[in-house]
């Protein structure tokens, strides 16, 4: 329809009331009266010809004091923005829909808020005889609606200090294992340098006599033949307890640099996993398990050692600490071998107390231990499962019946894929 313009709009004059457009049956001006939104009508020159009493109710308007009156005079902190929709409907004769006003009531200190919709009415010949006003209250829902924007804000900033602490407790883990790690190797690696000490101190004594006796002239062949014995006997050991100290710290150098290596690496998975579970062997001195180990020969993949490592010491931490209560005899399997094409297992099988369908299905939750009595977080399983799905991008299961034992399965790629998997 084209636009036309009403020569009484222009001249700022009202529309006559008596038009046929504005007469309204009764059962109409019912309808406008108890409507559930505000209505009203604006003159093109912005006063009020109609208004209803559900506007009266939430802007507190009263009808007997407004109509006729302009929008300026009436409610003038708001006089600006009506003024300037009306202007634009006239221009383009376009209505405006979805305009949030937000003020208070003349007889109230707290501000409210509405949803207006304003549309233009147009007489038999086309002209724009005024602007037809809804307004619906919503309050309420912008109160709660800020309510729910603050407890989320409130939820999501509790989240990352929940995730924060977690990462923190994370980090603190891996250092506890890294710490009881480095505490049996000192311990295991004492014995023979002990060993080594006290061998040496008594060849400094027998070689002090042997001297004397030199010196004296008074050696005789079976001193001579006895002393070059101890030498022999000395000798062979401060060897072979030498080599097991040097081993033994080659080995933790070993596991302690890959930890801090986060590039990926050509290795043999069987000779990682002999080092870092020699590493390990101390922890067992004073428990009644033993440890079998079948790894499959020239078996190369590209991976992070450090996690795998990380891996391997949480499973075997977990198994000997909750698998064996109250120095229980046992014995942990580890076997290493191909899987496919282009994957490799490792199987840790154990045959410990076992778990229950409870406590099995919990395993890998973080927070969720059965001996929080001795010190532990239950981050142990739940550190395995984050390395190996996201830092390995391999998989892992878990089998344990209560008395059967527990078998652990990881399937690793041989190649892990450069970038973390989410």
């Amino acid at each position: 329809m084209s636009q036309r313009t009403n020569s009484d709009a222009l001249a700022g004059r009202s529309p006559n009331l008596s038009d046929p457009t504005f007469s309204q049956q009764p059962a109409m001006q019912l309808i406008y009266d108890t409507a559930p939104i505000g209505l009203a009508f604006l003159s093109p020159d912005c006063r009020y010809l109609q208004i209803n009493q559900r506007l009266t109710e939430i802007c507190g308007i009263s009808v007997a004091d407004h109509i006729g009156r302009s929008v300026r005079d009436c409610v003038p902190a708001l006089a600006d923005s009506v003024e300037r929709i009306v202007h634009k409907i006239m221009e383009t004769g376009e209505p405006v829909i979805g305009v949030e006003v937000a003020g208070q009531r003349p007889d109230q200190f707290a501000e409210r808020s509405w949803i207006t919709y304003w549309h233009p009415l147009r007489g038999a010949n086309g002209d724009i005889l005024g602007i037809n006003v809804a307004a619906e209250e919503i309050t309420d829902r912008k109160r709660n609606e800020g309510e729910l924007r603050n407890a989320k804000e409130a939820a999501e900033a509790a989240l990352r200090n929940l995730q924060e602490t977690q990462n923190s407790l994370i980090e603190a883990e891996k250092l506890a294992a890294l710490g009881r790690l480095v505490a049996g190797v000192a311990h295991e690696v004492n014995n023979p340098i002990g060993i080594s000490l006290t061998v040496a101190s008594s060849l400094e004594w027998k070689g002090k006599v042997f001297a004397e006796k030199v010196a004296r002239g008074d050696l005789k062949q079976l001193e001579l033949d006895n002393f070059l014995e101890s030498v022999r006997d000395a000798c062979s050991q401060l060897v072979a307890n030498l080599n097991r100290a040097a081993e033994l710290i080659q080995s933790f150098k070993q596991v302690a640099a890959d930890r801090n290596d986060t590039d990926q690496r050509k290795f043999d998975l069987g000779d990682v996993t002999r080092q870092i579970l020699m590493s390990l062997r101390p922890g067992l001195r004073r428990r009644n398990v033993a440890v079998d180990i079948e790894c499959q020969p020239n078996l190369t993949i590209k991976s992070y050692p450090g996690s795998y490592a990380q891996v391997l010491t949480n499973v075997f931490i977990n198994s000997v600490m909750h698998g064996f209560p109250d120095d229980k005899a046992g014995t942990i399997d580890i076997k290493v071998r191909a899987f496919g094409d282009g994957e490799v297992e490792v199987l840790f099988c154990d045959d410990g107390r076992g778990m229950n369908s409870s406590v099995r299905r919990q395993a890998f939750d973080p927070f969720f231990t059965t001996r929080r009595d001795l010190g532990c977080t239950g981050l142990g399983l739940h550190i395995v499962h984050n390395i190996v799905t996201n830092r390995l991008g391999g998989r892992l299961s878990l089998d344990s019946e209560l008395g059967e034992g527990t078998r652990i399965q990881l399937i690793l790629p041989r190649v892990a894929p450069s970038v973390p998997t989410r």
